[in-house]
């Protein structure tokens, strides 16, 4: 099932996950092989990403990204064909990759 990201390009702010996610494995909720490309604006977002303290460890703080970056996301796309993804990279338009682990997501560093 294909599903269109155009929307969700739009609309990308990336935060923590969600508490109701978070308990769920990687490979429950993503597909590894159905990798997602996002290149947008931030705004708002729906992507997964690591936890608090995994992002504060990896240099993230609530500065890390603002509204009117202009980022690319590289992740996986939901088992379900929801439009939601796993975060795997977000590079900034500079290059500067300020998030570029996704635990279970086949990562390494």
């Amino acid at each position: 099932m294909k599903v269109s990201f155009a929307s969700l390009v739009a609309g990308v702010v990336l935060l923590a996950p969600a508490a109701a996610l978070a308990h769920h494995s990687f490979a429950a909720e993503y597909d590894v092989k159905k990798p997602v490309t996002l290149k947008g604006t931030v705004t708002k977002w729906n992507l997964e990403l690591a936890s608090p303290n995994v992002l504060v460890r990896q240099g993230w703080n609530r500065h890390s990204l603002t509204v009117g970056d202009v980022v690319t996301v590289q992740g996986a796309q939901a088992k379900d064909g929801s439009q939601m993804a796993n975060a795997r990279t977000v590079t900034l338009a500079d290059g500067r990759k300020v998030f570029a682990f996704s635990p279970g997501g086949g990562d390494s560093q």
